[in-house]
């Protein structure tokens, strides 16, 4: 019986879609695919979601071999919250998960800078019982460490707990720990899915 909901944050409760965000600006095809290579796709972006870089640290070292001048990468990196918007249908599950006794919780990988803005600015936090970003534990999905550290954190039993994931890689690692799954693979409408998997109406 599922007693404890995790989630995961981006393309599940908040949009961040850094390609289609970057197609309503006046950018060249050229300059937007140096974009998502050099900066979202980079090893620092991973670096800070692991909490092992700091921010002014990623923009130097991409600086180092990217075309982008360092005004042109910090000016993106300053656009991360314009980039994420809550997913309203699918952050309308919270208070009707809560109301049904679930207990909710949120695993993603985040760095710690820009997660404490989204935090304080969206109102859905407050239906969570608790959670866990990667960049505070210095762990990310699917490093299976993550996932223990939350259940042992909460004191939350794998077996009576689901983890909801846009990515299939994520969600493996929380069941070959235990934990039920679901892939949503970033779908704007994930309630009858998840209603589904908790054989509720």
């Amino acid at each position: 019986m599922i007693k404890n909901i995790v989630f995961d944050l981006g393309n599940v409760l908040i949009s961040f879609r850094p390609s289609e965000y970057l197609d309503t600006k006046e950018y060249s095809e050229e300059r937007k695919a140096t974009i998502l290579k050099d900066i979202f796709l980079a090893d620092e972006w991973l670096k800070l979601d692991n909490g092992d870089i700091t921010l002014t640290e990623a923009i130097e070292s991409i600086n180092e071999r990217s075309s982008l001048t360092k005004e042109e990468i910090a000016h993106i990196f300053n656009l991360r919250t314009d980039l994420m918007i809550p997913l309203d249908q699918n952050v309308n599950l919270l208070p009707e998960l809560k109301k049904r006794g679930y207990r909710l919780y949120y695993l993603s990988n985040f760095p710690i800078d820009i997660f404490h803005e989204i935090k304080s600015g969206y109102y859905f936090f407050n239906y969570f019982d608790g959670g866990i970003i990667s960049a505070e534990v210095r762990f990310s999905k699917p490093d299976n460490r993550i996932y223990e550290i939350l259940l042992e954190k909460y004191s939350l039993i794998p077996q009576e707990s689901l983890f909801i994931d846009d990515l299939e890689i994520n969600v493996k690692a929380a069941r070959l720990i235990g934990m039920k799954g679901l892939v949503t693979h970033g779908s704007r409408e994930i309630s009858k899915e998840v209603k589904s998997v908790l054989s509720i109406e």
